[in-house]
């Protein structure tokens, strides 16, 4: 009985404060990672499970292009009739300012270098130059077109984030480190 306690216990405490699984529900971050059909925009059978390291940020500060998984601002809720937690790719860092012109971000007036993102997927989205605050960053979706994200309702406080994704576990032929 001991041991069943002692083995419950570390399985929580890993889940806490390490690493942490996550589910894939929307087409907001394809095809970097897969939702499942028939989602609207989904490309795949089976969503992606991911495992998203918890502690990484005690020990560096997130990184731009890090994809990121958090509680969502309040006003995602009411403006997107979704929240809780999302999945999303980092693009703007604290202080800096951050704008799209016909789907294409810049950061601080310069072209951000987006390699993971195929033209497919850029939205033809324009949004005005806005500064992120301090202690905030700005989350996208790499499926612009299908992403409810910081461009609706305003950058991620740091104390929302709860780790970076490291690994994809489901399905079999998507398992990979990311």
């Amino acid at each position: 009985m001991l041991t069943i306690v002692i083995a419950v216990g570390a399985v929580l405490a890993i889940k806490a404060f390490v690493v942490n699984p996550y589910r894939i529900p929307s087409s907001s971050m394809e095809p970097t990672l897969h939702c499942a059909e028939p989602g609207d925009g989904c490309v795949a059978g089976f969503s992606d499970r991911v495992l998203a390291n918890r502690f990484i940020y005690h020990f560096k500060d997130p990184g731009r292009g890090d994809i990121i998984v958090f509680e969502t601002p309040p006003a995602a809720q009411a403006r997107c009739g979704a929240g809780g937690t999302f999945v999303k790719r980092l693009i703007g860092l604290p202080g800096e300012m951050i704008a799209e012109r016909n789907g294409v971000i810049t950061i601080n007036g310069k072209r951000l270098k987006e390699p993971y993102l195929p033209d497919a997927s850029r939205a033809n989205g324009t949004f005005p130059e806005r500064k992120v605050p301090e202690g905030h960053y700005f989350m996208l979706g790499d499926n612009r077109g299908q992403s409810c994200d910081s461009r609706v309702w305003g950058a991620v406080p740091h104390g929302n984030i709860i780790g970076e994704v490291f690994a994809v576990y489901w399905p079999p032929q998507r398992i990979g480190f990311r």
